[in-house]
């Protein structure tokens, strides 16, 4: 088969896996194709795959060598791209929300600002507003998950208002607690684990975002949409 050297195309990647990708931008559309593929790849799984990846704008899509033909991965494969775009709504109506693809609403408590959030008044400055301002706007929105990444259960999160996009740090903290709510550029993310991070820390959630003895660990997935609450002075926020 010929690759396509347009939009949508799927590119081998490695041995066993191929990459779909629907452009080159972080875009809402374009990631609400890579979730509505990887969506129709789990309700109907093809032989021989065995994972998806999605990222803002592209799927990686792993098979087993042993269970499957590449040649004949890479043409379903190719046929289920077609049907997706074969369905896809009108332009008319796309964009009216990222948040509707058919992951789950996650509400997520967070208590914004002091020792909690304490790039709050910096994000503030920059943007030109009052603290209780930026926390209005970042509660607004209703977010879509685009990807996890670039720890583990790290949540990237699309529809941060523009008025708030802030620069990410200089230089990057060396440990950012668990449950820590940034912002980075245009977008705004959620730590699952404590690690080192450069986004600008506006808030903290004591809502367990990773727990070894569930199921599934992460209780975030891509694909997922996320409602921001601000938590009340008088509520405790624990650390992790």
């Amino acid at each position: 088969m010929t690759y396509p050297s347009t939009y949508p195309r799927i590119l081998p990647n490695g041995e066993a896996a191929f990459t779909v990708e629907f452009g080159d931008a972080v875009d809402a559309e374009l990631n609400r194709r890579v979730h509505a593929l990887d969506g129709s790849l789990q309700q109907h799984p093809l032989p021989g795959v065995v994972e998806c990846v999605p990222t803002y704008r592209s799927l990686l899509v792993r098979y087993d060598l042993l269970a499957a033909e590449g040649d004949l991965v890479l043409a379903a494969l190719w046929e289920r791209v077609v049907q997706l775009f074969a369905t896809a709504p009108p332009p008319e109506t796309r964009g009216e929300t990222i948040a509707s693809g058919s992951g789950r609403l996650i509400e997520i408590p967070v208590y914004y600002g002091g020792e909690f959030g304490r790039d709050l008044p910096d994000v503030a400055a920059h943007c030109g507003l009052e603290p209780e301002e930026v926390i209005r706007l970042h509660t607004q929105p209703l977010y879509q998950v685009a990807m996890l990444g670039f720890a583990p259960g790290f949540a990237y999160l699309l529809n941060l208002p523009e008025s708030l996009a802030t620069p990410r740090l200089a230089t990057p903290r060396l440990r950012v607690q668990a449950g820590s709510v940034g912002i980075a550029g245009n977008q705004t993310g959620v730590y699952a684990l404590s690690t080192p991070g450069g986004w600008r820390i506006i808030g903290r959630t004591d809502l367990r975002l990773f727990d070894p003895a569930r199921c599934a660990p992460f209780l975030v997935r891509a694909g997922d949409q996320i409602r921001f609450i601000a938590a009340q002075p008088d509520e405790h926020v624990t650390g992790s």
